[in-house]
């Protein structure tokens, strides 16, 4: 669910000051707010962005200025689906 207009983006006060204290390339700045937008003094950075288990780590590129920082970051593993189908369509594969 999208936040109001007249409330503004969710913008982290702590992960800016840690953007502003370093320089791109650095280093993994670490970060557990999934929820703060990105923002365009976020590119080139490399966030650590903790996905329940671990700290993935994230390239901000251009095109992702005005998402969240945890759509980059997943939280499910998928591994496979199970059952006759699948041995079948990996058996036609090899």
């Amino acid at each position: 669910m999208a936040r109001s207009l007249k409330k503004g983006p969710n913008i982290n006060e702590r992960l800016l000051k840690k953007v502003k204290d370093q320089k791109p390339g650095d280093g993994v700045i670490k970060t557990w707010a999934r929820d703060a937008v990105i923002t365009p003094e976020m590119i080139g950075f490399t966030f650590g962005v903790y996905n329940g288990q671990k700290h993935i780590e994230v390239q901000v590129t251009e095109d992702m200025v005005g998402h969240k920082l945890g759509e980059f970051s997943e939280t499910k593993k998928f591994i496979k689906h199970g059952g006759r189908m699948q041995r079948e369509a990996e058996k036609e594969k090899k």
